[in-house]
């Protein structure tokens, strides 16, 4: 589906919005729930990937191997990986779209198989397909590089509690992504799990029941940079409240308080809410952002600089280059289409600033769910088209609905 996005009355916004929970906790959680099924759980994410999590985790087991396809779901495919690997007896060919199977997966199956595990590829070396024979694991030390994917690490963790003698994970060199380790490890902490993270070594200790307790997810920070860049876009006085959110947050993408504060940006913690206000502008001329603990929101924040005409240089960015496209490289071919100038390398993206947009470009999405939402903001300066639209429902089922509650009109073309 192919839609035209455009604004036919400009005027001051002030809505309410729900979004639903968090896919990184509710990906994480689904797993411990499984592990331990004393947990319940409350505003899961509606998410594709959620969704594909959940049905992957209620195959029933069979006495010969099962095809588990998990589309699109990275964070299902490397959290799965552990899952089944330690699941004694059970044997899986865990596998995805023609993407997932070109996005690598060898640095998680190395470290699995250095404790034990019987992992095999079905095809290229380093890439899904897998083949995994579920064995119990006595070993419970293992390294890893540090600057990989933080999924990685996660994976590892969520089933640690469940190993015999628990689990010791080096971190080798620089860590990145550390706001995600420390969600993966305060979600452990919630249900009673022992766990510490010092210097570069993470341990987690053995643990066979926990307490019966319900856990209520926090809706997805990233979901909610949308509607920073929307504000940042809109006259003065504008608003948005977004539940349920909370100011202690696990989410590392709500660093985004602080930095749409340079897009005067004002933010107001509730009960389970936020407040979004736009205000007298605090631009600077050139934002210097480090992302390398929330790169998720790089799209976001590039496609909004752009939009309000200021510099920006965005480093940290390297994971990028392995998500649903290379998000560096698309984010440079869209934006140059509208009139950007901007350049990329491997792990950062420079951009000049701009007065002019192109008005009716056509977005290509590139099968990612943040390319189509990034852009759909802009919509409030010109009239702008996103190719496959659909694809937001990875992460996001509302989302075009909660466009046109803010006064986006949407034409399918």
């Amino acid at each position: 589906m192919d839609i035209l996005l455009n604004v036919l009355e400009h005027k001051k916004i002030n809505e309410e919005i729900t979004i639903s929970g968090s896919k990184s906790e509710s990906n994480r959680l689904l797993i411990l729930q499984n592990l331990f099924p004393e947990i319940s759980i409350e505003n899961l994410s509606d998410s594709d990937d959620a969704v594909h999590m959940q049905h992957a985790l209620s195959i029933p087991e069979t006495s010969g191997k099962e095809i588990v396809d998990i589309g699109h779901a990275g964070t299902a495919m490397r959290f799965l990986t552990s899952y089944f690997a330690v699941k004694e007896g059970r044997e899986v060919i865990l596998t995805g779209s023609e993407r997932m199977q070109n996005r690598p997966i060898e640095i998680l199956v190395n470290a699995l198989k250095d404790l034990g595990s019987d992992i095999s590829y079905e095809a290229k070396t380093g890439y899904p397909p897998i083949r995994i024979k579920g064995r119990k694991i006595t070993k419970n030390k293992v390294q890893i590089n540090g600057n990989v994917s933080s999924q990685y690490i996660s994976s590892l963790l969520l089933v640690a509690s469940k190993l015999e003698n628990g689990l010791e994970v080096e971190l080798l060199g620089k860590v990145t992504s550390i706001p995600y380790i420390n969600m993966t490890l305060s979600l452990l902490h919630q249900l009673g799990i022992e766990a510490s993270f010092e210097e570069n070594k993470i341990k987690v200790l053995p643990k066979k029941k926990i307490k019966k307790q319900t856990v209520v997810v926090e809706s997805d920070w990233s979901s909610a940079s949308y509607f920073y860049s929307i504000i940042a876009s809109s006259e003065i006085g504008s608003e948005i409240k977004l539940s349920a959110y909370k100011k202690e947050s696990l989410q590392g993408d709500s660093c985004l308080v602080e930095i749409y504060q340079h897009f005067g940006v004002i933010t107001t913690f509730g009960e389970n809410c936020i407040t979004l206000k736009k205000g007298a502008s605090t631009k600077k001329e050139t934002l210097e952002i480090d992302l390398k603990n929330a790169p998720d929101i790089a799209q976001t924040i590039a496609v909004t600089c752009f939009s309000e005409g200021i510099f920006c240089n965005l480093s940290g960015l390297h994971t990028l280059k392995i998500k649903e496209t290379d998000r560096l490289e698309a984010l440079k071919a869209e934006l140059t289409k509208l009139g950007a100038t901007i350049s990329v390398t491997d792990k950062s993206l420079h951009l000049e600033a701009s007065s002019e947009i192109n008005k009716n470009i056509a977005i290509k999405t590139y099968n990612d769910h943040r390319m189509a939402m990034a852009f759909a903001p802009l919509a409030l300066k010109v009239p702008i088209e996103i190719l496959d639209a659909e694809v937001v429902t990875k992460s996001y089922q509302k989302f075009w609905d909660d466009m046109c509650q803010l006064g986006i009109n949407i034409k399918e073309i």
